[in-house]
């Protein structure tokens, strides 16, 4: 059953770097971490910061064309584009998480089963929503909520 772990509300882009670094002390790696919620939440301008904290790399992007990115302890997917589950199969996912500390997949929500088929069972599972919340008046940018929820059973 899934465990709702921390939230956080009303959040701004400039706050994430600090919501990065607490949720680090939630999460036990190896971990799968689902990033979902609709376009333009967030979801890629959190991977950046996520790698800019774990690898200290300064430039991390959103994969919609490679699908898959290495980057030092880190996997970052992008399945927005795939078609169907038996996609992820053809990725060899295995092959790319060897000795990782954390895979961030966008939009895999639609395909845990096969994910978890493809991690070795001492990866932990995941899952970040991202909400927009409704812009009000006097606001110019809107916030966002985030919910860290452990998925394995």
């Amino acid at each position: 059953m899934p465990v709702v772990l921390r939230q956080w509300k009303k959040t701004l882009e400039k706050d994430l770097e600090s919501i990065i670094y607490e949720l680090k002390d939630f999460i036990e790696t190896p971990a799968v971490i689902i990033l979902s919620g609709d376009v333009g939440v967030g979801k890629t301008t959190f991977t950046k910061i996520f790698v800019k904290q774990v690898i200290g790399d300064k430039f991390a992007f959103s994969p919609t064309y490679s699908i898959v990115n290495e980057l030092g302890d880190l996997v970052h997917a992008d399945f927005y584009r795939l078609k169907d589950a038996e996609e992820i199969v053809h990725l060899e996912l295995s092959m790319y998480l060897e000795d990782k500390d954390y895979f961030l997949v966008e939009w895999g929500k639609p395909y845990l089963r096969e994910i978890m088929a493809e991690t070795s069972d001492d990866f932990n599972l995941y899952e970040i929503e991202f909400s927009i919340n409704e812009v009000k008046e006097q606001i110019e940018c809107p916030t966002r909520n985030l919910k860290l929820i452990h998925l394995n059973t």
